[in-house]
């Protein structure tokens, strides 16, 4: 490569990697500024003074209990992957490597459930979910995330390429489907498993709606309700909610920074082959 080619390939890796990180500086420059500081038509690259006070502020809060609701969301977050990751393995496992009558009829069934959307089937989870009595509760918002077909229809396309040697090894043992599934398959699929989980977290750390409209109380509130709230209160402070859209984003980033070549790995594992 020339030399002209090298300086244009590291140019434009340079406007790219600015462009990745604007996002991330103007939310860390505004959640330690004062509201004049970021609404004065003066633009400073950082504040003059960096208001940490910010920080503890927004911890402080009675009106957006933000520290609860960061709280919800981990627990939220954490038991849906959990969740997902135990029943969507475990049912792809099945449709993949348990023969029986009907598994091309549970299959369709998995897949047909992917082109309901959502907005068709959220009214009666709610109903659903209000006549239980779960309301502001976590169990309202962790038990109908406990399952998902797309995830158990990627968890089916990567158990139908898993070495069988492996599994006919275990039968000998003397283990059973479940044995097997349990102490052979599951160790032996690290790198998938990871990367559903990012992606499962990442998905129920970022919901929304679902929570906004179970949450009903302000203790049960998850982050992403949390910051709207800041976002409608009757005097919203910019550089709080600045300062909580970054404190939110942080476990997601350092989870992708952790977890990245395994994200890599299961998009090229689901694949589109067997």
């Amino acid at each position: 490569m020339s030399r002209a080619g090298a300086v244009l390939r590291w140019a434009a890796l340079v406007v790219a990697a600015a462009l990745f990180l604007l996002p991330f500086y103007l939310l860390i420059r505004n959640g330690l500024a004062t509201r004049e500081e970021i609404t004065s038509p003066q633009w400073t690259f950082l504040p003059a003074e960096l208001h940490w006070e910010n920080v503890s502020a927004l911890f402080a809060g009675t009106e957006v209990p933000f520290a609860r609701s960061l709280l919800n969301s981990a627990v939220v977050a954490v038991l849906q992957t959990a969740g997902e990751l135990l029943l969507c393995s475990a049912a792809g496992y099945g449709l993949a490597r348990i023969p029986y009558r009907h598994s091309g009829k549970a299959l369709g069934v998995v897949v047909a459930t992917l082109l309901v959307p959502t907005s068709v089937t959220f009214v009666p989870s709610f109903v659903l979910v209000s006549s239980l009595g779960w309301l502001s509760d976590l169990r309202g918002l962790v038990v109908p995330g406990l399952f998902s077909a797309l995830n158990t229809v990627l968890f089916r396309q990567f158990f139908l390429d898993f070495p069988g040697e492996l599994e006919d090894a275990g039968r000998i043992d003397g283990l059973g489907r479940w044995g097997v599934f349990r102490r052979i398959v599951l160790p032996n699929s690290t790198g998938f498993l990871a990367a559903i989980a990012a992606i499962t977290f990442i998905g129920s750390w970022n919901s929304f709606l679902w929570p906004l409209v179970i949450a009903q109380d302000s203790s049960s509130w998850t982050v992403q309700v949390a910051l709207s709230g800041l976002l409608t209160a009757q005097n919203p402070q910019l550089n709080l909610l600045f300062a909580a859209a970054a404190i939110s984003i942080l476990p997601i980033v350092l989870l992708f920074v952790g977890l990245q070549r395994y994200l890599v790995r299961g998009v090229t594992e689901t694949g589109v082959n067997g």
